[in-house]
């Protein structure tokens, strides 16, 4: 059996591997993020489905999540994870396919594929928490999460000259970043399947780490349940999800009706991706330090704080969108290190991949809605309604919070 010197060497291993993938699959994840609304409003002709996109590849890394999570659970994070970013791959090429030939069809049925390797890159962040000692959980999946920066904010702000290359090859400009997502994606999938061993969950189950918990009469439970922590970073990171989604989906559409150029709308939203990752290892020890339930009331104060500024900010004021989707992506930041902590704090190995495959598809389903329901706000309403709208519900996480504090165990409490 290994040692514990060998544990930090191996943990060491798998973050290194984690943090080589992030940075590819940063990069992969952008480009829908940042062009999809607008490429769905080119081919469609409209800006009330132009929150389809998002909706469909939300939808696509709904179901990836859950297959990636009963992948992981029996094959251990290599092939779960390799797999995932492989299936975005192929979905990116489909992006570009249907750019070449205007087809609808296979626009939405690629993007619905694509998601998986948004799926992937956020489940990703378990990998280096499954050697990590409780103690430093938080910290590792920010390590995780802040390695996604680079190519995640590259991404956006190399979208004109990809649109430039794309146009130059006989592609419409708005594929041209899902010309490196294919890459990026491909690249990240190899980068597991070859890298990723030993296998870090695997290991750990072998090790023992988090024992099973025995049941009354003193027998081991052969597959225990999750704690109730679980549901509660569920809820966490499912409100910001929301929030954080309806509001980055319909400020590229908001902005280019106020006549911002590509090179405004890939600045705001490379701002907004590097604030949902940058900061991630202050957050991480914040999280392990001062603690889960501070920083997850912190997150929806954030939330709320963006979606004010975004709705008093003049519609050519890129200052002000850029302050405002900064505090988005904090705030997001915030809300899922603290949610991802508190379900690895109340899972074991033997129901820990299987269960973060379930909460992520929930997050991901919760990410469709806002990304449907959004555009349809919009045209309904307005952009400064749809923000004040996700910054409200942001804000319902307190009384949640509260309600669940006295039921959780005194770790979550501080």
């Amino acid at each position: 059996m290994l040692g514990e010197v060998d544990r930090r060497r191996v943990q060491r291993r798998t973050l290194a591997v984690v943090v080589l993938s992030q940075v590819l699959g940063g990069a992969g994840l952008a480009a829908g993020v940042t062009v999809g609304a607008l490429l769905a409003e080119d081919m469609l002709g409209s800006d009330s489905l132009a929150g389809v996109p998002t909706a469909l590849f939300t939808l696509g890394s709904a179901l990836a999540a859950f297959l990636v999570g009963r992948f992981t659970q029996r094959w251990g994070r290599r092939i779960g994870l390799g797999v995932g970013f492989a299936a975005g791959g192929v979905g990116a090429v489909g992006v570009v396919l249907a750019a070449v030939g205007d087809s609808v069809p296979l626009l939405f049925a690629s993007l619905f594929v694509y998601g998986a390797g948004m799926a992937t890159n956020l489940q990703a962040r378990y990998a280096g928490t499954d050697l990590a000692t409780p103690a430093r959980r938080g910290t590792a999946i920010s390590v995780a999460l802040v390695s996604t920066t680079l190519g995640a904010v590259a991404g956006p702000n190399l979208v004109d000259p990809l649109g430039h290359l794309a146009t130059e090859i006989g592609v419409p400009a708005l594929a041209g970043p899902f010309l490196l997502a294919a890459v990026a994606y491909l690249a990240a999938g190899s980068t597991f399947l070859a890298l990723l061993r030993p296998d870090p969950l695997l290991l750990a189950r072998q090790l023992n780490l988090d024992p099973p918990r025995s049941s009354e009469s003193g027998e081991p439970a052969v597959v225990p349940k999750p704690e109730r922590g679980a549901y509660v970073g569920a809820t966490v990171m499912v409100l910001t999800q929301i929030a954080m989604v309806a509001i980055m989906t319909m400020t590229p559409v908001h902005m280019r009706a106020h006549h911002h150029d590509l090179g405004d709308v890939g600045l705001v939203i490379g701002i907004h991706i590097g604030a949902m990752y940058l900061p991630s290892p202050i957050t991480g020890v914040l999280v392990d330090r001062v603690g889960r339930l501070p920083m997850a009331v912190a997150s929806g104060v954030t939330l709320l704080s963006a979606g004010v500024t975004a709705a008093i900010a003049p519609g050519d004021s890129l200052g002000l969108l850029i302050v405002a989707l900064a505090l988005l992506g904090l705030g997001w930041n915030f809300g899922l290190i603290v949610g991802t902590a508190l379900v690895v704090d109340a899972t074991v190995p033997e129901n820990r991949a299987r269960t973060q495959g379930a909460i992520d598809t929930l997050i991901a389903l919760a990410g469709a809605g806002g990304g449907a329901m959004s555009g349809v706000v919009m045209s309904s309403a307005s952009y400064g309604v749809l923000t004040l709208a996700g910054g409200v519900l942001a804000l319902l996480l307190i009384p949640v919070l509260m309600w669940a504090r006295p039921r959780l165990t005194p770790s979550f409490q501080t």
